[in-house]
C-alpha cells in the first residue's frame, strides 16, 4: 500500500516509517523541508501543519495514497506551534481531504485522555480532531497510546532521568496511575491497524500490560537500568502544584499544570485491542530496557543529572567569586595583592572590577548558555590556568595556603574538562 505519512521525522514517525517499509509498504512523508533522506521514505512532499488549513492544501498531496497515518503532535506549546493548528485546525483540514480525494483509511494518532472527561489544552485539541475524523464517511482508527517510552523520546528522557535520581521525589505518594507502552510495541500495533482495516471507525486504546503507580513505573524503571532502590521523598502536592504554576514559565520545565493535570487524572485502560493487535501481550517495563544496555542507559541516566549539578556548581564559583572581588573582600587587602605584580594606581581598580565583572559573565553563561559552550569551556580553562601561572609565579606562597586556594583550581580544571567531554557525548545519546 501506499501511506501518506505526517511527522515523519518525529520520535514515533520516524520508527513507523521505517517499520511500514520493512513490511512492503511505500511510505510518502509530508516534511516542511523535502531533501533530506529519511529511512524508510519513499518520496517526500512539502506540507506544513503550521499553515495547510484548508482541505485544498491536502488535497494535491493524496492522489494515488491508500492510507493516511497521522503523528503530528505537540506536548507544550511554543513559538508558532500550537494546539489549535497543529492538533485540531491542520489534522481535520487533513482528514477532509482524505474525504474528497477519495482516500478511504485514516490512522490518527492521539493520546489516552482524549475524551469526554478531557480538560488539558492538549487533550481538548485531539479530541476536536478525532470528533471530526470519527464522524467522517471514511474508516478510521483513533489511536489512544498512554505514555510511550523508548529511546531518543521526551518521556523516556524525562522518567530515565526521573528514575536515576538518588533520591526519588514523588508528587503526593506517588500513587497516579500510568500505564506505559514501549515505543516498540506501539509500531507494530501502528503496522497492524494499517494492514489490518477495522470493521469500523472507533478509538483505540493502545497501553503496556497492566496499569501502575507512578512509584511502581519509576522502581521497575529503576530496576532494569540496574540502579539501587533510591531513598523516596513524597512532595507535598500543594508545593507540586505550585511548582508546575511555575514550570508554565519555565521552557523545558519537567512539570507544568496541564502535565501535572493529566497525571492525577490517570492514564490507563484495558489492555485488550493491544493484545490483539500485537498477537501478544505488551512488553511491561521490566523489558523496557534490553539487558545488553542497561547499565550504558542508566549511566546516562545518572548523568543527566550529575552534569548540570556539576555545571552549576561551576557557575557558583565564578559568580561568588566575582561578588566578593566586587568588595564584599576588603578592596585594600586586592589592592595590596595586586600591588605585588606590579600593578598599581588607576590600572589597579580597572583589574579588579574587570575580573570580577567577567568572572560574573563567565558564571551566568555556564548556566544560561545553550550554545558554543565548548568554547566557554576553553575560555574558563586559559583564565584559570592563566591565573595558576601568575601566581605561581609572583605569589609562590600560595601553593603552600592551609586552605588550598591555588590547589582547588585542580577539581575545578577537572570539572570543566568533564563538562567539555561529557555533555557532547549525552546530546548524541538522545
Amino acid at each position: 500500500m501506499r501511506v501518506l505519512l505526517t511527522g515523519a521525522t518525529g520520535f514515533i514517525g520516524s520508527r513507523l516509517a521505517l517499520a511500514l517499509a520493512q513490511a512492503g509498504h511505500e511510505v510518502v512523508a509530508v516534511v516542511r523541508r523535502p531533501g533530506v533522506a529519511l529511512p524508510g521514505v519513499s518520496a517526500q512532499v512539502a506540507g506544513d501543519f503550521a499553515r495547510d488549513l484548508q482541505p485544498t492544501d491536502w488535497q494535491p498531496r493524496l492522489q494515488g495514497i491508500d492510507v493516511v497515518v497521522n503523528t503530528v503532535g505537540l506536548l507544550r506549546e511554543h513559538g508558532t506551534q500550537r494546539f489549535d493548528t497543529l492538533h485540531e485546525a491542520a489534522p481535520i483540514a487533513l482528514f477532509r481531504a482524505c474525504v474528497a480525494a477519495g482516500v478511504r483509511r485514516v490512522v490518527q494518532i492521539s493520546a489516552l485522555g482524549a475524551d469526554a472527561q478531557a480538560h488539558s489544552r492538549y487533550h481538548l485539541s485531539k479530541k476536536a480532531a478525532d470528533d471530526v475524523l470519527l464522524a467522517l464517511p471514511l474508516q478510521a482508527s483513533v489511536v489512544q497510546p498512554s505514555l510511550v517510552y523508548g529511546p531518543g523520546g521526551a518521556s523516556a528522557q524525562l522518567f530515565d532521568l526521573l528514575a536515576g535520581l538518588p533520591l526519588l521525589a514523588l508528587p503526593g505518594q506517588g500513587q497516579q496511575r500510568v500505564q506505559p507502552i514501549h515505543v516498540d510495541d506501539l509500531v507494530q500495533a501502528l503496522v497492524a491497524l494499517v494492514e489490518r482495516p477495522e470493521a469500523h471507525s472507533r478509538r483505540i486504546a493502545l497501553v503496556g500490560p497492566r496499569p501502575l503507580t507512578l512509584r511502581e513505573f519509576l522502581g521497575g524503571l529503576r530496576a532494569a537500568l540496574g540502579l539501587a532502590t533510591p531513598v523516596v521523598w513524597p512532595v507535598p502536592m500543594a508545593l507540586v502544584r505550585l511548582g508546575a504554576q511555575a514550570g508554565r514559565w519555565w521552557p523545558g520545565a519537567l512539570l507544568d499544570s496541564d502535565s501535572l493535570a493529566m497525571l492525577e487524572r490517570g492514564n490507563t485502560a484495558p489492555a485488550d485491542d493491544t493484545i490483539a493487535l500485537l498477537g501478544h501481550p505488551p512488553r511491561g517495563v521490566e523489558a523496557f530496557t534490553p539487558h545488553e544496555t542497561a547499565r550504558s542507559t542508566g549511566v546516562m541516566a545518572q548523568l543527566a543529572w550529575l552534569l548540570p549539578l556539576l555545571r552549576v556548581s561551576v557557575a557558583l564559583v565564578w559568580i561568588v567569586t566575582g561578588v566578593l572581588s566586587l568588595g564584599v573582600y576588603p578592596v585594600e587587602d586586592s589592592y595590596a595583592l595586586l600591588a605585588r605584580l606590579d600593578v598599581g594606581g588607576a590600572l589597579a581598580p580597572l583589574l579588579l572590577y574587570g575580573a570580577a565583572g567577567l568572572d560574573l559573565a563567565l558564571g551566568l553563561l555556564t548556566l544560561t548558555l545553550r550554545r558554543h559552550r565548548p568554547t566557554l569551556w576553553l575560555v574558563q580553562l586559559g583564565l584559570i590556568l592563566g591565573y595558576m601561572v601568575l601566581i605561581t609565579w609572583r605569589l609562590p606562597e600560595f601553593w603552600l595556603h592551609p586552605y588550598g586556594p591555588i590547589l582547588k583550581n585542580l577539581p575545578m580544571l577537572a570539572a570543566i574538562v568533564v563538562l567539555m567531554v561529557l555533555e557532547p557525548l549525552t546530546k548524541e545519546r538522545r
